[in-house]
């Protein structure tokens, strides 16, 4: 199994093909959802209905050890994404 890094411009193309809307105007289209989704989450939990949601998590401060030298450091408190996938997509993807 390979893994693929899906990048905007991929995004913008397939919806250039699938469509065949101008190059320009997918990629504003993609840049524009982007940046709903990135507000949305912002504001709140996101949910996109059938496919799953997303949610800002509070990470605590708390000690790392760098394990080729055994040093501690410290990592920061941050905010990360949460991730769950809704049941009926993970149902398609298992058949």
């Amino acid at each position: 199994m390979t893994k693929i890094n899906l990048k905007k411009v991929d995004i913008s193309k397939n919806l250039e093909k699938k469509t065949g809307f101008p190059h320009n105007l997918c990629r504003k289209i993609v840049d524009d959802l982007i940046n709903v989704l990135i507000e949305t989450i912002e504001q709140d939990k996101l949910i996109i209905k059938n496919i799953g949601s997303f949610k800002i998590i509070n990470k605590k401060e708390r000690f790392g050890r760098n394990p080729k030298t055994g040093e501690t450091y410290v990592i920061n408190a941050r905010k990360s994404i949460s991730f769950v996938t809704s049941k009926k997509l993970l149902n398609y993807l298992n058949g």
